[in-house]
């Protein structure tokens, strides 16, 4: 195709599956299926792939990977994930996110990629040869910063062309330049380090200022929602680097290329402060078409979000293609893993304070009976110990029986029990319906400690 042919272009919103894909992405970084080099924080290929299958409307081009390989480094740069050797662990920060309005992390990711973004967004224009050699490439924190800035440029909810976004930055930020200096232009290249060297001055603003952009806005700022994106293919839509020696085997300069126009969203103005606050708009279906069973099968009666089929992956064990399975086990498992049942991320529901709040519940959770306190006290517990002194106690009140020459199960024909690290005891019936997840979240927010969970073995 020559540079002068249309190709199809496509018109993308961004912003709704931006904010789903956050949530997709942090719980994929949570069930332990992302990595990294140790050296370079670049994804690796099979995380590339495994984020690709959750984006809700896939990545932009089927065969390059742009935001399947930038939410990787975008959890790492807004701090809610870090390296574990090569795996990549959520952070106490990741955690909480998932708690949290999505805007208001997106928000937070952008505020701080320009100081923590772990690798050099230019290093992805893999065609400008050239860039690893020393003192070739200028500090890439103040030009992230004028790359930042371009979202000022852009007026809310209008088309902007990349051609026009150029001018405006090449007279507003002269922060943006790639080369450290004259001396390093030379050093960079297309092709042929001696002939196809940058510093002969056959390259305008667009050639390496102009592709940083293009990059930053399409592999970052689309990638969170903050820019609504008009693309084409990237080979031959930029004919600006073509006088350049070497060219003629260059089908495009960059994956970035095909970026025609950007348009501004309301998350985008909230996320660079040209916002107070932001309001979502309202979702097109807002019922997720879950079916709940009475033998505790879930069924999805429509497509759900890949963020909602991964939390259901965690809890249950998937039985059909659109049906899971709640079970003891797969709960206590999720738990053993740090999964709590009362996440924002499996219930979705808080309070006006922010704090979780459990299903059916409209007040304060109430505490324990006076009348128990004394019973406990009476049984022989001493004043000033803990309520653990005396041993563990039933929701009843009553205490747990001590175990006896060594058994921990329960005998035939009795009742197995689970003892959470604090004490309590979750009775587990045998042939009884497995517990939901708020019986077990009502039992460990009364101890504080949702982990540690122990199952004893049945007799």
């Amino acid at each position: 195709m020559e540079p002068g042919d249309d190709a199809p272009s496509t018109i993308r919103g961004t912003e709704a599956e931006a904010l789903a894909n956050v949530a997709a992405v942090l719980r994929l970084c949570q069930a332990g299926k992302l990595s990294c080099s140790a050296a370079t924080h670049r994804p690796s290929a099979a995380t590339v792939r495994a984020v690709t299958d959750v984006l809700v409307a896939g990545d932009f081009y089927p065969d390059d990977a742009i935001a399947a390989f930038a939410w990787p480094l975008l959890l790492q740069a807004g701090g809610l994930a870090k390296l574990d050797g090569t795996r990549l662990v959520l952070t106490p920060r990741g955690r909480s996110a998932l708690g949290q309005p999505t805007a208001d992390v997106v928000r937070a990711i952008w505020e701080r990629w320009p100081r923590h973004a772990p690798i050099d967004e230019f290093s992805r224009v893999e065609q400008i040869k050239g860039q690893k050699a020393a003192a070739a490439l200028s500090a890439a924190g103040p030009r992230r910063a004028a790359a930042v800035a371009a979202l000022a440029h852009c007026p809310p909810g209008e088309w902007i062309g990349v051609d026009a976004l150029f001018s405006l930055l090449r007279r507003t930020e002269s922060r943006l330049t790639i080369a450290r200096s004259e001396r390093g232009l030379w050093k960079l290249y297309i092709v042929d380090p001696e002939y196809g060297s940058l510093g002969y001055d056959r390259y305008d603003f667009p050639v390496l200022e102009g592709r940083y952009v293009l990059a930053v806005l399409f592999e970052y700022a689309a990638t969170l929602g903050l820019v609504d994106v008009e693309y084409v293919p990237p080979a031959h839509a930029r004919d600006d680097f073509r006088d350049m020696w070497g060219a003629d085997w260059v089908d495009a300069l960059s994956r970035y290329d095909g970026l025609q126009a950007v348009r501004l969203t309301p998350l985008g103005a909230y996320a660079a402060g040209l916002a107070p606050t932001y309001v979502p708009a309202a979702p097109a279906v807002p019922d997720r078409g879950l079916q709940v069973l009475a033998n505790f099968d879930v069924v999805a009666v429509a497509d759900l979000p890949p963020g909602d089929r991964l939390v259901l992956d965690a809890f249950a064990t998937r039985t059909a293609d659109r049906v899971w399975t709640l079970s003891t086990a797969s709960l206590l498992s999720a738990i053993n893993q740090g999964r709590a049942p009362g996440d924002r991320s499996a219930s979705g529901r808080r309070d006006a304070a922010g704090r979780r709040a459990d299903p059916g519940r409209t007040g304060p959770r109430p505490g324990p009976a006076p009348g128990r306190r004394v019973r406990r006290r009476a049984a022989g517990n001493p004043a000033g110990a803990g309520p653990d002194a005396a041993g563990p106690v039933h929701p009843g009140g009553r205490a747990a029986p001590a175990d006896r020459s060594g058994r921990r199960g329960q005998g035939p024909g009795r009742s197995a029990e689970t003892r959470l690290s604090a004490g309590r005891w979750v009775p587990l019936s045998r042939g009884a319906p497995p517990p939901s997840c708020l019986a077990l979240r009502s039992q460990a927010d009364v101890v504080g400690e949702p982990v540690g969970l122990r199952r004893s073995r049945l007799g």
